[in-house]
């Protein structure tokens, strides 16, 4: 059993609560959250960890979505507009994929680590980073991705999923967790996209899909136009979408574990279907504006929940949450900044590990596992109210991790 003492503990609760000079009591679990003063007095027997003046204590950071395999990707993908990073996402795959050895994902793995993130929703295409997430000391939701439209190979890569969701099931434990992530509504064919969703309901599996990312997605679902059309042409030979939105969502019914990544195009009648189907949103606001795309409106998803995530090194520069944090601060305008940042923070640990379907991290609570960082402010916090807001805009680093109660 060990205790850390801090000068704050965030707890990020339902009700956000937040202790001045508060400790935690802990193994690989959670076992009290109080008062410095009380649990003195209860524990006389335990040392407590002080941590270091103006310091902070709270759940370590879930990143809800985040693809590893473009890894090796700093400047070389053209940012802008959709069609054209699309295009040289093509044109480099294999180059930057290939770039993207072990060393590489390890690199980029000690870095979430380094700046506060213990869990990660790695959305795989490949499973080349397989390894490299089973090893790590992250807790790792693990999405074997499924793509294609094409009726006539849907055999072929409905096998293809069914070896690499295999493969990562020998690595399950209660750190590393096989998944299932649908790519999109425009590249699974409807009969593909039922095939894996039977397997997430057998076998209780959490699913993500990307949905309505671009406005070029929007025209081509609905309209069968657009720069979709071009590109479907041109590599597929498909002049109409294999699906309609609103068709799309109604085939994840019935699962429990469900998230939606981007949606900023989704409107009312989607947005309700999402809500109905229990699901979250994962918020990738870099991503979005580097694509060019619009960003989430927070306005009109007061009945959903939503978390963050960085999404890849593909349409980002950084896959630190608390980049992403701070560049979600800014993008959302139209709301005060010192409430916006409490609702990011919650979206960034609690939320996020409801989204990735983890019921027992992202926050301090009794008997939730024992995920945790220490923080430290450059100065003395004054007004409570304005923690969060520090906590977003002045760290960097971590001082200390804490995942299943060791230190890492």
């Amino acid at each position: 059993m060990k205790i850390l003492a801090s000068t704050w503990v965030l707890t990020c609760d339902e009700n956000f609560s937040i202790i001045h000079d508060g400790a935690v009591v802990f193994t690989d679990k959670i076992i009290e959250i109080d008062y410095k003063e009380r649990i003195q007095k209860k524990y006389p027997d335990i040392e407590i960890t002080q941590l270091e003046e103006n310091s902070v204590l709270m759940p370590g950071l879930v990143n809800s979505h985040v693809h590893l395999e473009f890894s090796a990707n700093s400047s070389t993908l053209k940012y802008g507009n959709f069609m054209d990073w699309l295009d040289s996402v093509i044109k480099n795959r294999e180059e930057l994929i290939n770039k993207a050895n072990n060393e590489v994902i390890n690199a980029q793995l000690k870095k979430i680590q380094k700046t506060g993130t213990t869990t990660i929703g790695a959305i795989s295409s490949y499973g080349f980073e397989l390894e490299a997430c089973a090893k790590s000391n992250l807790n790792v939701v693990y999405f074997n991705e499924v793509i294609g439209s094409k009726p006539d190979m849907i055999d072929t890569l409905f096998s293809d999923f069914k070896a690499r969701l295999n493969n990562s099931k020998k690595y399950a434990s209660n750190r590393f967790f096989p998944a299932i992530a649908i790519h999109s509504p425009y590249s699974v064919h409807p009969i593909l996209l039922q095939h894996c969703l039977n397997i997430a309901r057998n076998e209780d599996l959490a699913v993500s899909s990307h949905f309505l990312e671009s406005p070029q997605e929007h025209q081509w679902l609905h309209k069968n136009e657009g720069g979709f059309l071009n590109f479907f042409k041109n590599f597929l030979g498909q002049e109409k979408a294999v699906t309609k939105p609103m068709e799309f969502l109604n085939t994840f019914s019935g699962i429990k574990k469900l998230s939606f990544t981007h949606c900023v195009e989704t409107k009312k009648e989607e947005l309700e279907k999402i809500k109905s189907l229990g699901a979250y949103i994962n918020h990738c606001p870099t991503s979005n504006r580097l694509l060019n795309n619009n960003k989430l409106d927070l306005t009109k998803i007061k009945d959903i929940k939503f978390s963050i995530g960085t999404d890849g090194l593909s349409s980002n520069n950084s896959l630190s949450m608390f980049d992403e944090l701070r560049n979600a601060l800014m993008i959302h305008t139209e709301e005060n900044c010192v409430d916006l940042s409490k609702k990011l923070l919650r979206a960034a640990t609690f939320k996020g590990s409801r989204a990735l379907g983890l019921n027992n991290k992202g926050s301090i609570q009794k008997d939730y596992d024992a995920d945790m960082i220490c923080i430290k402010m450059p100065d003395k916090v004054e007004s409570i109210d304005d923690l969060a807001l520090n906590i977003i805009l002045h760290t960097k680093f971590v001082k200390q991790m804490y995942i299943g109660g060791e230190i890492v």
